[in-house]
């Protein structure tokens, strides 16, 4: 049986005095008391996650076939939400409730764009959905709940460190990302919560610079902001992705440094490989537009055109400038079907 309801008290005390703080008012014990229940019923809505790759998935190499995580129930308790890479390319998919049921999911989408990936249970997980909320509305040193899935299922208080665009090496971008501390492991699907007990965001990556580039070094994690899945939840629901997901795909991985963008990997069977690109390469232009950090190299390449076209690509290699054409393919084209889609 998880354990995350025995810490809900000492976490809403805690996100409580927190918010007390921030209001400069204290709260009375029914406000305290109320706040308890709606992050008692976030915490609920959480269910660990178990995917299984196809045989031959291409995202196997980096995120390996089995993959562990956790989602939110949403919608009208017959969705669940997680990250999306936990069920890229996945043939099986398994929820795990509180109760230590394991209910089989069917996968409904993926979404390149955002990031989000959307399960249907095939059994009712009889599980009230977790309400949205708002994550422009959070204000920097906000008092937030995060909450994991699963047989180790945890829940602890955590506080926004910054909102902020980011851009991830594997030519992935999201507006408005939330960073958050302290870091917690177990971030993959997790789902973090206002004080009001509504989701906010849904968790993805541990970073070591959660206070942003300006700011001191800090472990945090960092979630893809709800905002970005209302505008696309039908879309998501009935196309299995959103239009923005079929976009172009180059098949690299670049890092960002001092104002240029360097690679650091070339996936196997790619464009970029096709076309010769290798890991040290300073991608100087794209498409003639001046590259001097990853999101104007990602958000170029996704708007010059058509997902399969021709792109140039402006390089400097052990010193010397080169030009490459490279012929890039539809993003979604090149993961393997999953079923249910």
């Amino acid at each position: 049986m998880s354990a995350r309801p025995l810490y809900l008290p000492l976490v809403a005390l805690v996100l409580g005095l927190a918010l007390a703080v921030q209001a400069r008012a204290a709260e009375t014990p029914s406000a305290i008391e109320a706040q308890s229940r709606a992050l008692q019923r976030a915490s609920a809505s959480v269910v660990g996650l178990r995917a299984t790759a196809v045989d031959d998935a291409r995202s196997a190499a980096t995120l390996g076939r089995a993959r562990q995580g956790s989602g939110v129930v949403i919608g009208n308790g017959d969705l669940v939400l997680t990250i999306g890479y936990l069920i890229l390319e996945a043939e099986q998919v398994q929820l795990i409730t509180d109760d230590e049921r394991e209910v089989p999911a069917r996968l409904i989408g993926y979404d390149v764009a955002t990031g989000f990936g959307l399960v249907q249970p095939l059994a009712p997980l009889r599980i009230e959905p977790a309400p949205f909320g708002a994550a422009t509305t959070l204000q920097r040193g906000e008092a937030l709940m995060v909450v994991s899935g699963g047989e180790d299922g945890a829940i602890s208080a955590a506080q926004l460190v910054s909102r902020r665009n980011f851009s991830g090496y594997w030519e992935y971008h999201v507006d408005g990302a939330l960073f958050t501390s302290p870091a917690r492991p177990d971030h993959s699907g997790a789902g973090l919560f206002n004080g009001r007990g509504e989701l906010v965001g849904i968790g993805s990556l541990l970073v070591k610079d959660a206070a942003g580039p300006d700011g001191p070094p800090q472990n945090g994690n960092m979630f893809v902001p709800i905002d970005l899945l209302r505008p696309i939840l039908s879309e998501l629901r009935s196309r299995g992705s959103s239009r923005l997901s079929q976009r172009a795909w180059m098949g690299v991985n670049c890092v960002e440094a001092e104002g240029m963008v360097r690679v650091v990997r070339v996936n196997s069977d790619s464009p970029a490989e096709v076309a010769g690109l290798e890991p040290g390469d300073r991608i100087v232009r794209i498409d003639g537009t001046e590259v001097k950090a990853l999101e104007v190299l990602w958000k170029t390449l996704w708007t010059g055109g058509a997902p399969e076209r021709e792109v140039t690509l402006d390089i400097v290699r052990g010193g010397q400038p080169q030009t490459l054409k490279l012929q890039s393919v539809d993003r979604m084209k090149t993961l393997k079907s999953a079923q249910g889609i």
